[in-house]
């Protein structure tokens, strides 16, 4: 079928409408949005804790890395068929009910991962964990269906990158933190926090979690209609029809039947495969290649900056979509791409532990920037208010199908030498690239 090369004219009444929203509206939609993006924040908190006590676990249980990469891949492979389950489950349950229900499952899966410490079977820490991946696959796609409702089809690359911004949050949250638990520490000079147990890792998140999701379910509106603003995107197709709930037949063959769904999704799944390559071994990697210590000037330098320049890329490479290319997803992701696959095979050439961080914030950026406008804003623009919940579910799982080859595969890369790491993910760059290339003119993607 083919698709459109360019966007529709709006007339000069509409596109009115459309620049005045109600008033108020940007203040509700702000408030509604903080309280969604700090409980997903606090999702990431409870994902990224592991790539933390990686190594303390693995030393407390005799774990191989190839060990450690089973929890990982069973967690992102449990996720990735979860968000095409809960994708349709979030459309017809509606986001706020799926977030709630994805955060109500981490926070018990997380309290039970810490609690199976006392054993140390790797077969329970594996099923725990797949049973997490599972239930923190509600909040994506709930996430991406309440903001579908609430921002036009020209802010979403925005709102992807501020969605992006939210995820870096929670991952410096839990670097930060992390470390500060096993190493102890003092609040406000008052507070003496002795080191505590890996366990805390997953913990001290739960109760994060826990509060933000309170507050949520007390604040968040599903769309801008049930908080009493009603032609607030006047003369947009996506939000012409006010329902948000959809029938799951009619949801499954419209996203099915979208080759630009495949597409991007394959594209995605080599953007997972480089992010949790970073995300889920840049603390061990450079544990044991440079003997760098959670608390050394290098990992906190780390720390810090690879959730800040994946911040900065989400916002500038969604701004420049929406501005620049008025829209257009796969002309920034393809440049995206292959210049990630030129930092990588650089980053393999150099051999000091400076040079790491430099390398691994610098693939951190190109490989966050992508997965912002393709998972979030590219899902939003496919599914529409009715449809993101699944647009956003398919995308998104095979990212984590790409991701869970971080995991096993990459740990017993690791077994072998530690100097495999960049190698790694070297094709994905390129193949990313290459497929984004293919719908390189289209504006909308929708199916016409």
């Amino acid at each position: 079928m083919p698709y459109s090369a360019a966007p529709k004219k709006m007339s000069a009444a509409s596109n009115s409408q459309r620049v005045q929203c109600p008033k108020g509206f940007r203040a509700r939609r702000g408030l509604n949005w903080g309280f969604i993006g700090l409980l997903y924040t606090s999702f990431y908190m409870c994902r990224y804790n592991l790539s933390v006590a990686n190594k303390s676990i693995s030393t407390e249980f005799g774990f191989s890395r190839a060990d450690m990469g089973m929890i990982i891949t069973t967690s992102l492979f449990a996720y990735a068929c979860g968000q095409i389950i809960n994708g349709l489950l979030a459309d017809k349950l509606g986001g706020k009910k799926a977030m709630l229900i994805g955060a109500a499952g981490t926070i018990t899966m997380n309290i039970l991962f810490g609690v199976a410490s006392f054993w140390g079977m790797l077969g329970m820490f594996v099923a725990i964990r797949g049973l997490d991946g599972y239930l923190q696959s509600f909040g994506s796609p709930g996430m991406v269906k309440i903001n579908a409702a609430w921002f036009s089809q020209t802010e979403r690359g925005r709102f992807a990158g501020i969605f992006g911004f939210m995820i870096n949050l929670g991952r410096f949250g839990i670097f930060t933190l992390g470390p500060a638990l096993l190493a102890g520490f003092t609040f406000l000079g008052l507070v003496h926090v002795s080191p505590l147990h890996w366990r805390w890792l997953f913990w001290a998140p739960s109760i994060i979690c826990a509060l933000v999701a309170v507050g949520m379910a007390i604040t968040v509106k599903e769309t801008p209609e049930e908080a009493g603003f009603h032609g607030a995107h006047a003369g947009e197709a996506d939000h012409a029809d006010k329902d948000v709930t959809a029938q799951i037949g009619v949801v499954f063959r419209v996203i099915v039947t979208n080759p630009t769904v495949w597409i991007v999704a394959c594209a995605y799944a080599c953007t997972g495969a480089v992010r949790q390559a970073v995300d889920q071994w840049f603390p061990r990697y450079m544990q044991e290649l440079y003997h760098a210590d959670l608390n050394s000037v290098q990992f906190q330098f780390l720390a810090f900056l690879i959730p800040f320049v994946a911040s900065v890329g989400s916002l500038a490479s969604g701004y420049i979509s929406d501005t620049v290319f008025h829209g257009r997803r796969a002309p920034v992701a393809a440049a995206l791409y292959f210049l990630e696959t030129g930092i990588i095979l650089l980053a393999a050439q150099f051999h000091s532990a400076n040079a790491a961080v430099t390398f691994l914030v610098l693939i951190s950026l190109t490989a966050n920037s992508t997965h912002s406008i393709l998972g979030t804003a590219a899902a939003m623009d496919i599914g529409g208010r009715k449809m993101a919940g699944f647009a956003s579910g398919v995308i998104d799982s095979f990212q984590y199908f790409g991701g869970s080859l971080a995991g096993y595969v990459l740990g017993s890369l690791l077994d072998e030498s530690l100097g495999n790491y960049f190698y790694f993910m070297v094709p994905f760059g390129l193949i990313g690239g290459v497929l984004m290339l293919t719908i390189l003119g289209k504006v909308t993607l929708k199916k016409h």
